[in-house]
């Protein structure tokens, strides 16, 4: 789908407006991704205990239930931010537009993977893309031959892949309004998907049908919708040494004793295969604002201040050690210096 948003390397903007935000709420809200969470979260923490503002709100709604409360409106009763584990999608950025939201800066703050994850109690897994597509997409290719669909009947691992153990089929993770969820149906069941010549010509021809085969995923049992709460599933995994979990890095960085990642293509989910590109399943992390907010409800320019500082979201930043995947320098210094500029035009403005 072509989107109506130009994804610079910094933030956009995106349409034009005169809205303004009544301002009846003197600290910030934040809404969406599970997996940004505790980032915001530990920026917002910051933020309260060393500037004049009060600390934001944030909470976990999802990608996709955070994106529909944010473009619910302008004014104090709608969230100022969305956190986002994918980019917005053109659906969203109409929706929004509908509710008079014309106007939304987007920030990419970092990089995060996906990972496969299993209780350090049980023996770590070597998967591949396609694996994971033929474990858990609804349809699947006939394995007699042909290229015709079929109900999937695979109950264990094994059947899969006879290099794999024969452990009953049994993945927890999130629901559809997660962006995590988007995000795995993209880059792993689709990249094990298109290892099918005649399923990735569909794309060209039939692409609605291509992403109903690659995308959908199985409703038998043997992928279980566990919330938008990934420290659930953690708790699930140290129950059930059998079960996978789908959840981002950060969650099974910070919680190394209790999970391990399956390598995926033959690439374990570590901090350094995430940032050099080598693990197949990774992807960006944003920030959309509500520009109409800006100046109006206090210190979201400065919050952003905060979160693009060199202490937060570098290299050594306080993000790293919570999990985020730092963007490389130049990266960095180029969305500050946009972050800069909006503070500049800001302050500008009320002069």
């Amino acid at each position: 789908m072509k989107r109506n948003i130009g994804l610079c390397a910094a933030m956009c903007f995106i349409f034009a407006t005169h809205a303004s935000a009544q301002t009846t709420r003197d600290f910030i809200s934040i809404v969406g991704s599970s997996t940004v969470y505790p980032f915001a979260t530990v920026v917002a923490e910051t933020f309260g205990k060393t500037t004049r503002f009060k600390t934001p709100k944030v909470e976990s709604t999802g990608t996709g239930g955070g994106f529909k409360l944010f473009c619910g409106g302008i004014g104090a009763r709608y969230p100022d931010i969305a956190n986002s584990s994918r980019a917005i999608k053109q659906s969203e950025i109409d929706g929004c537009a509908a509710n008079g939201v014309l106007e939304i800066i987007e920030v990419k703050i970092g990089y995060d993977g996906i990972a496969i994850g299993s209780s350090r109690k049980a023996n770590p897994l070597t998967l591949n893309r396609k694996d994971l597509y033929l474990a858990l997409a609804k349809s699947i290719p006939d394995p007699r031959g042909g290229e015709n669909l079929i109900a999937n009947p695979h109950k264990t691992w094994k059947a899969v892949n006879p290099d794999l153990p024969d452990l009953a089929i049994e993945v927890l993770g999130p629901p559809p309004t997660s962006g995590t969820r988007d995000a795995f149906v993209e880059l792993a069941m689709e990249g094990g998907c298109t290892q099918f010549d005649w399923i990735a010509a569909m794309k060209k021809n039939d692409e609605q049908r291509y992403k109903s085969v690659c995308h959908t995923i199985r409703e038998d049992g043997a992928y279980i919708e566990a919330g938008e709460n990934d420290n659930l599933i953690v708790q699930k995994l140290e129950a059930n040494p059998s079960a996978l979990g789908i959840f981002g890095f950060s969650f099974l960085d910070q919680n190394a004793d209790k999970v391990q990642g399956a390598a995926v293509d033959g690439v374990t989910p570590t901090f350094e295969s995430i940032a050099d590109g080598g693990y197949p399943i990774s992807r960006p992390l944003f920030l959309y604002i509500k520009k109409a907010h800006v100046g109006m409800i206090p210190g979201i320019a400065e919050f952003l201040h905060e979160l693009s500082s060199e202490k937060a979201w570098s290299d050594d930043g306080y993000l790293a050690d919570k999990g985020l995947i730092p963007m490389p320098e130049e990266e960095r210094i180029h969305f500050a210096g946009n972050i800069r500029q909006l503070r500049v035009n800001l302050f500008s403005d009320n002069d």
